[in-house]
């Protein structure tokens, strides 16, 4: 599959919790960017309506639009890596990359109202699933599910 060619109506994209070049939740956005770019982004959320999509680009300083224009030329991961730190805002030293990465793993949700909808949820799930704590275990389990998994 070519990187154009991201379809986020068959498949999810890649786990909040891969990175690239200490950026976590970097591959997902990029899934995400490309699938926007040919109109096949299904369910999927992309940009300043995203919490996780949000936080990278308060980060980086970048916009949604510059980033989904870069996407669009089409390169691959690692040339959407350097055009990142090419294009920050301000530098990051890689403890504060790596820090910030972290802090993101480790959030435990949205708002106080969503943060009930997300204890609902987990609550819901077929077994109840008690151990879903963080808005990356909820993405990694909702993805799973939505493509057919079981929880």
């Amino acid at each position: 599959m070519k990187t154009q060619d991201t379809n986020l109506s068959i498949r999810p994209p890649r786990s909040p919790r891969v990175r690239l070049g200490g950026f976590v939740h970097l591959p997902r956005l990029i899934d995400k960017a490309r699938a926007v770019s040919n109109d096949s982004a299904g369910d999927y959320v992309y940009g300043d309506g995203s919490l996780l999509d949000s936080e990278f680009f308060k980060l980086t300083g970048i916009s949604s639009g510059e980033f989904l224009e870069e996407v669009s030329r089409g390169g691959g991961d690692w040339e959407v890596l350097q055009w990142v730190h090419e294009n920050l805002s301000r530098p990051l030293a890689p403890f504060q990359i790596q820090s910030w990465s972290q802090w993101l793993e480790t959030l435990p949700g949205l708002s106080l109202g969503a943060r009930a909808w997300f204890a609902e949820y987990a609550s819901n799930l077929t077994p109840a699933r008690e151990d879903i704590g963080t808005l990356f275990e909820y993405l990694d389990i909702d993805d799973y599910v939505t493509f057919g998994g079981a929880a």
